[in-house]
């Protein structure tokens, strides 16, 4: 079997996911990131769960003021997206990035509706906030792979305005890109002109019907979640990255799902499924399926440190108890090892998979909450990621699957000890 993986399934995948299309979006949504979490801590504060804090917030004038930074900061983040994932395609390509991050965000602006409803009227001159974040996400990540392709073949072919030496290299990139700017903002303008007339739409509307909410409602559900995290340690148990690569591809959607929850609360709706919550978002793998490191390993890694008769195991256990409690968890998956390891296959798949459906469930039924727009940094230790990101209902859960996920592993842990130590000790003697 792990011929036919390697041989058959993997070299595909692989090619698929280090296509320049691929990388960028990856690379190039990362950049939206910084301000996420910085937003999320201003949102933290502005939502705290004393009603103290926010009065106090209030009173002196800083509740507004706090809305003002999260909107301009985590409600920003298709912007973002637009102009890094352009950027990081020019340079893969060995061209300068900017550019055509600019040329995409220009795109980016003409693809959205050009005017506002206010009391019944149509306000022009505005940008329309509605596609800042978590609806324009997806428009972002086609407007920003599109321009980045057109604009490095314009370099690739030469079709540029060239300048002579001396010329300071600033206005040399300007002049540069001048020939490719002028083809795709032409370009653009026809198709905005004829997804208007035929319909009657705007090309950021389109795609959001046509693309973004589909790949929402598809993935939106329990079937969602299992296979997002079989696929990711799945991947994983071959020595292969699978949260980077599975977050590669849903990454934006994950991430669109979290503005659109926070978008319902900041609208002064319930979040519920019923006022199209998500409960699928980026949090729910954060805190639940990769809490502690892909495969859901501090269980594992308890049974390392204090239960193992194998030496061997101990060492590994301890190498890895300081890192699993910051999300980092390669030293127990290569030392072990887990990667290419029958004997832990299963618990190492099941683990998360469990969690993460689980997880779906109980907000599902209404006990647990569903996720707002708080995200923490992915090395926040767990238990506390856990209350910061969605209060002390999910601190306990997440406590739970982990105290749960040292029962899975355990019978299958167990069995790898007794060889281990059995070698050892065939070894001494």
């Amino acid at each position: 079997m792990s011929e036919f993986i390697n041989d058959k399934v993997i070299p595909p995948v692989m090619s698929f996911i280090n296509t320049k299309p691929m990388q960028a979006l990856k690379d190039g949504l990362l950049y939206s990131m910084p301000l996420m979490i910085v937003g999320s801590v201003f949102l933290l504060l502005q939502q705290f769960p004393i009603a103290a804090v926010g009065e106090f917030l209030t009173s002196v004038g800083l509740y507004d003021i706090f809305t003002t930074t999260y909107a301009n900061t985590f409600n920003i983040m298709s912007l973002i997206a637009a102009m890094g994932i352009a950027y990081t395609y020019a340079k893969n390509e060995g061209f300068e990035g900017m550019p055509a991050a600019v040329i995409s965000l220009s795109v980016w602006l003409m693809s959205q509706p050009q005017s506002v409803m206010f009391n019944e009227e149509a306000v022009g001159g505005v940008v329309d906030r509605t596609w800042l974040a978590g609806q324009g996400m997806v428009g972002a990540l086609v407007f920003g792979v599109i321009v980045g392709i057109i604009y490095c073949w314009f370099l690739k072919k030469d079709i540029t305005i060239k300048m002579p030496a001396g010329v300071p290299q600033g206005v040399a990139n300007a002049f540069t890109a001048l020939i490719p700017a002028a083809a795709i903002i032409v370009g653009w303008t026809a198709i905005i002109y004829i997804v208007d007339i035929t319909m009657h739409t705007t090309v950021m509307q389109w795609v959001y019907a046509m693309i973004q909410a589909p790949l929402q409602g598809l993935t939106d559900n329990l079937g969602g979640v299992i296979a997002h995290q079989f696929l990711v340690t799945f991947l994983w148990w071959f020595g292969i990255h699978g949260a980077t690569i599975v977050g590669g591809v849903m990454g934006g959607i994950l991430t669109a799902n979290v503005s659109d929850n926070q978008a319902i609360l900041d609208s002064g709706r319930e979040l519920t499924v019923a006022n199209g919550g998500h409960i699928f978002t980026s949090q729910l793998i954060d805190q639940f399926c990769t809490v502690t490191g892909s495969g859901l390993t501090l269980g594992l890694v308890v049974y390392l440190c204090f239960f193992a008769k194998s030496e061997q195991l101990r060492s590994i256990g301890k190498l890895g108890i300081g890192p699993g409690l910051f999300n980092i968890n390669e030293p127990i998956l290569f030392g072990t090892p887990i990667v290419l390891n029958p004997m832990l296959a299963v618990p190492f798949i099941l683990t998360p998979v469990l969690s993460g459906a689980l997880t779906y469930l109980l907000i599902q039924w209404g006990i647990l909450p569903m996720f707002t727009g708080v995200v923490v940094p992915w090395t926040t230790p767990p238990i506390i990621s856990g209350l910061l990101v969605n209060g002390w209902k999910t601190m306990v859960w997440q406590a739970i699957v982990i105290v749960g996920s040292f029962f899975i592993y355990f019978p299958f842990i167990k069995m790898y000890d007794n060889q281990l130590y059995k070698e050892e000790q065939e070894a001494a003697e």
